[in-house]
């Protein structure tokens, strides 16, 4: 006799259940297991809402060291006046597009490893920098939603205070004296996939809606995408949502045609594998936004030059940031170096006053420039080429991509970490290189 299983069967309709539920699963564009890649934007590229095409070569490259110095400025700032100051205005170099709300508005933000806090202008503006693209309103949005000043997520910043209807305010400051004061909020981000895919949205991202924004922000600037190591950041934000604490980007060099995209990558699909891959400790302190790594020193045709002449290394001496095209370094190391880079170019140095005295050449091609190994803690050797450490900033003129300041504490810059992946892994506590050809994606 043939057995009947009828459709209110409590075990079939679980089956049922469960079988949608995974179908359903397997449509989503982002399972939390799987993870994504999205382009970076040249700040200089003419698809950049920073882009001015009115400023020369010259000028970009002075524009990219003043910034070096004014990211240093913030560090020591931050160490003595408090936990709130962030990056100066405009230091970055790298633009990421995503759409906010729902319906979704296009934003472009400053990627920075910097900083931690993402923040986009929002209406109403109480005291608002004028900005030529709309400003983001979140009564437009059906996703956008306040953080209350008792929730657990009001104090992953450490300047907050409860307005009178209980919200959770912020206050910003940076360096150049700007400030970014609102509520810290909660937002569904999305982001185009680089690979052409689905965009991929990710719901419920604490953000800064801010109202009051003033200082040096230019009428181009929408805000800017901290990444850094704390968990307010968008990097840390997305790893709790993919179950992944990873991250890694592949610049392109600073040379390259401004249409090329860099690329970047959360989750699944970041980390870096195979011959060449190398890793270093990051080394934790007190100031948990910064990736502080150890360099130990570089070498240049055989010659190791240690970061102090004593020999004793302290950890954690160098950050790497997206925000700074230069590296830079103390006087005592960068003289060294510079001298030795002077050694081994057969050529005269050229000397222009809108240069400085930064380390030049003179040539209709390319310089012979040697190789520079960084060695970091932990045996990774960064081998660094000439389109690395040489910048063009008019034509036939190529400079030393690396700088000074009288400071500790130095700062691996975009320019040397162009034509590498570098990942981050938040859970392992380790950065590692692979060097790459970025223009390919």
């Amino acid at each position: 006799m043939t057995s009947i299983v009828y459709l209110h069967s409590p075990i079939l309709v679980v089956i049922i259940l469960l079988f949608t539920f995974l179908s359903n699963l397997s449509a989503l564009p982002l399972a939390k297991k799987d993870g994504f890649s999205v382009d970076l934007i040249h700040r200089d590229s003419p698809n950049s809402p920073l882009y001015n095409a009115d400023e020369t070569p010259t000028k970009r490259l002075k524009n990219a060291f003043d910034r070096g110095v004014s990211r240093l400025n913030q560090f020591y700032m931050k160490q003595s006046n408090g936990p709130h100051l962030g990056v100066s205005s405009d230091n970055g170099h790298y633009l990421l597009k995503f759409s906010m709300g729902t319906p979704p508005m296009d934003i472009y933000g400053i990627v920075d490893t910097g900083s931690d806090l993402m923040w986009t202008q929002c209406q109403p503006c109480e005291q608002c920098y004028k900005q030529i693209n709309p400003v983001y309103n979140p009564k437009s949005s059906s996703t956008y939603s306040e953080i209350d000043c008792q929730s657990d997520e009001c104090h992953l910043l450490d300047t907050v205070s409860c307005s009178v209807q209980s919200l959770c305010n912020y206050t910003y400051g940076y360096a150049s004296n700007s400030m970014t004061k609102g509520v810290l909020s909660k937002e569904t981000i999305t982001f185009s996939s680089s690979s052409g895919g689905q965009p991929i949205s990710i719901p419920n991202i604490v953000f800064g809606c801010g109202h009051n924004n003033t200082g040096g922000f230019n009428e181009q600037e929408m805000g800017l995408v901290g990444l850094g190591g704390r968990s307010l950041s968008l990097a840390s934000q997305i790893g709790s949502f993919l179950g992944n604490k990873k991250f890694s980007y592949c610049l392109v060099p600073f040379h390259t045609n401004p249409n090329i995209s860099s690329k970047m990558y959360f989750g699944g699909g970041s980390e870096i594998t195979g011959k060449g891959v190398v890793s270093t400790p990051i080394v934790p302190k007190e100031d948990k936004t910064y990736y502080f790594v150890t360099m130990e020193g570089i070498s240049i045709r055989g010659k190791f030059l240690p970061y102090n002449s004593t020999g004793t290394i302290s950890k954690g001496n160098v950050f790497i940031d997206t925000g700074v095209p230069p590296t830079i370094l103390p006087q005592d190391f960068y003289k060294r170096l510079e001298q030795e880079v002077r050694s081994s170019i057969p050529m005269t140095p050229y000397q222009d006053p809108q240069l400085g005295t930064q380390l030049c050449y003179r040539s209709n091609s390319t310089i012979d420039a040697p190789i520079l190994t960084v060695h970091f803690d932990g045996g990774a050797q960064v081998p660094l080429g000439p389109t690395s450490t040489f910048i063009s900033p008019k034509q036939d003129v190529f400079c030393f991509a690396m700088s000074t300041t009288d400071v500790a504490v130095g700062i691996f810059g975009n320019f040397a970490q162009s034509n590498f992946r570098i990942s981050f892994d938040l859970e392992r506590q380790i950065v590692s290189f692979k060097q790459e050809d970025c223009t390919k994606g």
